[in-house]
């Protein structure tokens, strides 16, 4: 996104400089050259605009697919993570159960959630 918003930097200074050397040396009386400059001027407002908007689209999406990739790498980490600590149940031979004697709605010791 920084490159596009040097293109339009460079394209603004070209636009400005290219206006300075047609008006030295413009072959056309004052009143053509004014409604060319005029002309000139809406056109370069309107790519502005329409590169503007491009831009924001793209942003757009770029916000919707980092959000999914976010969502998504969420879910492996946390399947990752489930996935651990069931292995480390059956390695110890820890069960889900609570112990014998503990209240239903205790914690398993070592658990933090």
């Amino acid at each position: 996104m920084a490159e596009d918003t040097g293109k339009i930097t460079y394209f603004l200074a070209g636009l400005g400089v290219g206006t300075l050397i047609g008006i030295l040396f413009a072959p056309r009386a004052g009143e053509e050259t004014r409604d060319y400059l005029g002309q000139k001027a809406v056109e370069g407002r309107e790519f502005v605009v329409r590169k503007g908007r491009e831009a924001r689209e793209q942003a757009g999406e770029c916000i919707e697919k980092g959000k999914e990739t976010v969502a998504r790498q969420k879910d492996n980490v946390q399947a990752a993570f489930e996935a651990g600590k069931q292995a480390y149940r059956e390695a110890t031979g820890e069960s889900s159960e609570p112990a014998p004697g503990t209240p239903p709605d205790a914690k398993p010791s070592g658990s933090k959630a």
